[in-house]
């Protein structure tokens, strides 16, 4: 019985000496146009996942999504966010795909996390994927108006629809003909 355990032991610590020797030699891979293996994709979502919901503060959110606080999220969404996750005019740009993985498009499919997760995650970015953290940069009433912003993203109301812009792309005037005479 103790050969059967020592044996795998043994593997185990073997498989984690091939990973690093493959990691340190460099034969993976990291580029961002390149996408990642699928059992890279699955351990590192499933760990981003882990991580969440281990670390996020319990609780909703303490800000209503009233009219108010969502408009306010939506400004600080188009002003901070919009860049990577795309405004309904533009809701899965190239710069968003150019990251691996692609950076969310929420005007695509709308986030479906807890308030609390998309807070943390808001709060403290996640690693290697572009996400920064914007705690040093947004308070957390701002990072509480951004979840109130997107926990209202498929009925948003007029005031926030307005700083969003147009809902599609619109159409450019042709440019207008000078005579002169």
């Amino acid at each position: 019985m103790n050969k059967v355990i020592l044996g795998v032991l043994l593997a185990i610590v073997l498989a984690f000496a091939g990973a690093y020797v493959c990691l340190e030699k460099g034969y993976v891979n990291f580029s961002a146009d390149q996408p990642p293996s699928p059992m890279e994709a699955k351990l590192a979502m499933a760990a981003v996942d882990a991580s969440t919901n281990r670390r996020a503060p319990e609780g909703e959110n303490p800000l209503q999504p009233t009219e108010k606080n969502v408009t306010l999220g939506a400004q600080i969404y188009v002003d901070h966010c919009a860049g990577c996750h795309g405004v309904p005019s533009n809701p899965d740009s190239q710069f968003a795909r150019s990251f691996n993985p692609p950076a969310p498009g929420f005007f695509k499919d709308a986030p479906d996390m807890a308030d609390n997760q998309n807070f943390y995650i808001i709060q403290h970015g996640i690693r290697w994927t572009g996400m920064p953290a914007w705690n040093s940069t947004l308070n957390d009433t701002q990072i509480w108006e951004v979840v109130a912003f997107l926990s209202s993203i498929g009925k948003l109301p007029p005031a926030a629809q307005k700083i969003l812009g147009p809902s599609g792309p619109t159409p450019t005037a042709p440019p207008t003909q000078h005579h002169h005479h």
